[in-house]
């Protein structure tokens, strides 16, 4: 009998065809970096996003701490936050994981509608191993350091000790494996994979492997990536030889982590740099020895390709040094600034960032723990410093809907106040752009019939703009504490400039969206942004 009622419903629901397919909620696409027509552009939820960022200091990524990391992102404006993830925090037992302190984040930066980038802090932090587990620190043997020439045990952990590379790529697998699984929004929209990697006081590894590897010909891929003949690392790098080698077995080694992390989760990974001199490695001040300093980026792009970008982390002062980094590694883009100091001097250079077209910019340190790392950055978190910093970011998030699709797709300029405030110049197209510094919105620098005070911030290290060109005479322009003029670059004969109209305005679903026209007064001295930021839409002509 049982047979007989099975064949019977078999019948029924063969007669009554297929049944309808369950309806299962489409997953939130992966993060990813993409090429755009001038540059490329970080997709989140399959739209073009910029990371307006916030670093927490290093101990700030445990569930205790992080109710004092919120509200600080909050008031900046930031849509993102980047937070430690240390080995020994996830792997305090070798083979046994805990992720609880990540699930804390996850919740919490949901709760307040902010992304994350997560910082893998395994093998380097800062160079040093501080936040290997304890069972790694205390075994040398399995966990090899770095050797100097005369046998002597170095702080670092050798690139080459392979059961090190095997351990933390398992965990920071798992930790990729975990989030598969915790994170079906895509909270995390990329990974930092180690923290300024390389080596302080030593310029590669002396055990008796290293040497036999220092002593034998380059790599095949470095050889032909560099176009040099394939010789031993001193024959083909001379004095650069050691930083060289140290470089390759680095990114090697971050390439072999970031594979083992994407193999579980294909996110965005990044890499960041501990610097040198900004204009030359003649001297050898290239930062840590196998870092991504500058001058070796063509080897860390050919030994770790699965890394999306590699950033400089900014501490130095010097105006006319930050624009060089930045310069550098747009060079070698996508370009993005994981950490940059949290003194109000460095919130400036965002407009130097965007203008380049960075993916993320992130000032260090910015929770509310009351930890300062003065000088690299503030004495005090004072509403001063974040109000510094809150100003790009409100411009920039208040166009979160435009300006990423434009930032990947138009001629970009971005530039701040250098440190001797002087006029600073671009020419897009048909047009010169000059950024001026230090005046009153009204009036000319020659004007002697009526008195005026200096400015007020003459002499202080504020303001700058960024500008996209929409077409060959229109602009796209966004600024603080900066005077903006669009000049002819080549006029000719008798040829002079007009100001067709300058719309103030933001976007609105991704359409631009007016507010008022700028007119009289407010054009005939050039565009003069003040301490609040705005969006102009300058359309520019000529008449003769």
């Amino acid at each position: 009998m049982g047979r007989i009622l099975a064949c019977w419903l078999a019948l029924v629901l063969l007669l009554a065809g297929p049944a309808a397919p369950a309806q299962v909620p489409p997953l939130t696409p992966l993060p990813r970096i993409v090429d755009g027509p001038q540059r490329p552009m970080l997709l989140v939820d399959g739209q073009p996003f910029i990371a307006l960022a916030v670093q927490a200091h290093n101990s700030s990524g445990y569930p205790a701490v992080l109710p004092q990391v919120w509200p600080v992102a909050r008031q900046l404006g930031a849509n993102t936050v980047m937070l430690p993830v240390g080995w020994e925090q996830v792997e305090p037992v070798e083979g046994r994981f805990d992720f609880g302190a990540v699930d804390a984040m996850l919740a919490g930066a949901r709760e307040n509608d902010l992304r994350l980038v997560l910082l893998w802090y395994g093998t380097w932090k800062n160079t040093g191993l501080s936040y290997t587990p304890a069972w790694v620190k205390r075994d040398g043997l399995r966990f090899p350091r770095m050797r100097h020439p005369d046998g002597r045990a170095h702080e670092t952990l050798s690139p080459h000790g392979e059961q090190t590379l095997a351990a933390d790529a398992r965990a920071f697998a798992a930790l990729m494996r975990h989030l598969r699984q915790a994170d079906p929004q895509r909270t995390v929209i990329m990974v930092q994979v180690e923290n300024e990697a390389g080596s302080w006081g030593l310029a590669r590894d002396h055990s008796a492997h290293a040497q036999a590897l220092f002593a034998d010909l380059i790599p095949q891929e470095l050889a032909r990536a560099l176009a040099v003949p394939r010789r031993t690392w001193e024959q083909a790098f001379g004095p650069r030889a050691e930083q060289f080698f140290m470089s390759w077995h680095v990114a090697r080694y971050i390439e072999h982590v970031a594979r083992a992390g994407q193999a579980e989760l294909d996110l965005p990974m990044i890499a960041n740099a501990a610097l040198g001199n900004a204009f030359t490695d003649e001297g050898g001040e290239v930062g840590p020895s196998g870092g991504p300093n500058w001058n070796v980026l063509p080897v860390w792009r050919a030994a770790a390709p699965s890394l999306g970008a590699i950033g400089p982390d900014i501490y130095t002062r010097d105006a006319a040094a930050v624009e060089r980094f930045l310069d550098r590694y747009a060079a070698h883009g996508p370009l993005v600034v994981p950490e940059i100091g949290n003194a109000a001097e460095y919130a400036r250079f965002a407009w130097s960032a965007f203008g380049r077209g960075a993916l993320l910019y992130a000032p260090f340190g910015m929770d509310g723990t009351a930890y300062v790392n003065y000088p690299l950055g503030a004495k005090a978190l004072d509403e001063g410093v974040l109000g510094a910093f809150a100003a790009p970011y409100r411009l920039l998030g208040s166009a979160m809907s435009g300006w990423p699709l434009i930032a990947g797709e138009r001629p970009l300029w971005g530039t701040a106040r250098g440190n001797d405030g002087s006029d600073q110049s671009t020419t897009m197209g048909r047009w010169r752009l000059t950024a001026a510094y230090g005046r009153w919105a009204f009036g000319e620098d020659d004007w002697t019939w009526i008195p005026r005070d200096p400015h007020p911030l003459a002499d202080v290290p504020t303001g700058g703009l960024v500008a996209a060109q929409l077409d060959a005479d229109t602009f796209l322009v966004g600024g603080q504490n900066v005077r903006l003029r669009l000049s002819l670059a080549n006029p000719a004969p008798g040829e002079s400039p007009q100001v067709i109209e300058a719309q103030e305005g933001t976007f609105i679903d991704g359409q631009w969206v007016m507010r008022r026209r700028w007119n009289g007064d407010q054009i005939d001295y050039g565009f003069s942004f003040g301490p609040e930021p705005v969006w102009l839409r300058i359309t520019m002509d000529s008449y003769r």
